[in-house]
């Protein structure tokens, strides 16, 4: 049965001192997938970006697409910049979504892991496929010695991949300890495996490292967490700030959603937003500046139900 959510997502920086200058990019526009259908997305901004309209903050789509562009992966980042001082930015992202159930991970279906890495392998003149970059090195998520021995624990010999996926996701799991300000956004997948801790940025990144290290493909997923779930059913951890899952590329059973932090497959409780190799490719908010001192950061992110879909 399908699901309707509204998500609110607001950020706000407020500075110690003014700021001159300031260019950022945003990547807050809602996915359009087979499992999730978008509708309304809002975007507001205070103060009012450069050479963005004149009749109020809030934007309307024909104006709201007109900054945005599309990157390799699909996802819709925005730009946009202030040459004139202020001393605060805020950036509300609201929209409302229906979700359908996604098939689970069969665990008994497809072929072994090892068979998926062979044919991922780079051999010359083998037509490149949707999967291939997302089993090289990036800049978050890239494998070492220690991450290929943690991930053989769960990708024993002749295992399937999915089989295997579902077992490294429980391992990381009750590996690492869910401990918000232990680790930062530069924080690397082979640092959180030795701390043991992080968030769940850490927990989708040390995923992602441990199957690159034997040569399979997986993909960093940001979105959010339904915050008020059903009477009676458990509220995820992360819910109240944006989170993080992977997917992993199985070719019999397509991209497996799967949540470390939380031991689930992604289902009627996650909202994609964006996805790519690592965090840096779909960081909702960064940005550049001139000025402004200290600042103080505030995120505040509501899912909840809408009505009956």
């Amino acid at each position: 049965m399908a699901v309707k959510l509204s998500v609110h997502h607001v950020t706000e920086y407020t500075y110690e001192d003014s700021v001159e200058w300031a260019h950022h990019a945003a990547c807050l526009a809602p996915q359009h997938t087979p499992w999730q259908h978008v509708a309304g997305w809002r975007l507001t901004i205070d103060p009012l970006p450069d050479g963005w309209g004149v009749d109020g903050l809030e934007l309307d789509a024909a104006e709201l697409a007109r900054h945005l562009r599309r990157d390799p992966w699909g996802n819709r980042h925005l730009t946009f910049g202030h040459a004139r001082v202020h001393e605060k930015l805020v950036v509300d992202s609201r929209f409302v979504v229906e979700l359908q159930p996604r098939p689970a991970p069969d665990p008994n279906r497809g072929p072994s892991w090892e068979a998926v890495a062979a044919g991922l392998r780079y051999r010359a003149g083998r037509a490149l496929q949707e999967a291939d970059e997302f089993a090289l090195a990036s800049a978050y998520a890239a494998p070492d010695a220690t991450l290929v021995v943690y991930a053989r624990r769960a990708f024993s010999p002749g295992r399937t991949l999915a089989a295997a996926g579902l077992s490294l996701m429980h391992q990381i799991h009750a590996d690492l300890c869910y401990l918000p300000h232990s680790t930062t956004v530069a924080t690397r997948a082979a640092d959180a495996l030795k701390q043991r801790s992080g968030v769940c940025q850490d927990f989708a990144h040390v995923f992602i490292a441990a199957c690159r290290a034997l040569g399979l493909a997986a993909r960093y997923v940001s979105g959010y967490l339904l915050t008020r779930p059903p009477e009676g059913t458990p509220k995820l951890v992360g819910a109240d700030a944006s989170h993080a899952w992977v997917e992993l590329w199985c070719p019999e059973q397509g991209w497996l959603a799967l949540d470390p932090t939380n031991a689930v497959p992604a289902d009627l409780d996650h909202v994609t937003l964006a996805w790519g190799r690592d965090y840096a490719d779909v960081a909702p908010l960064r940005g550049v500046l001139r000025g402004g001192g200290l600042a103080t950061l505030r995120v505040g992110v509501t899912v909840e139900p809408v009505g009956d879909a």
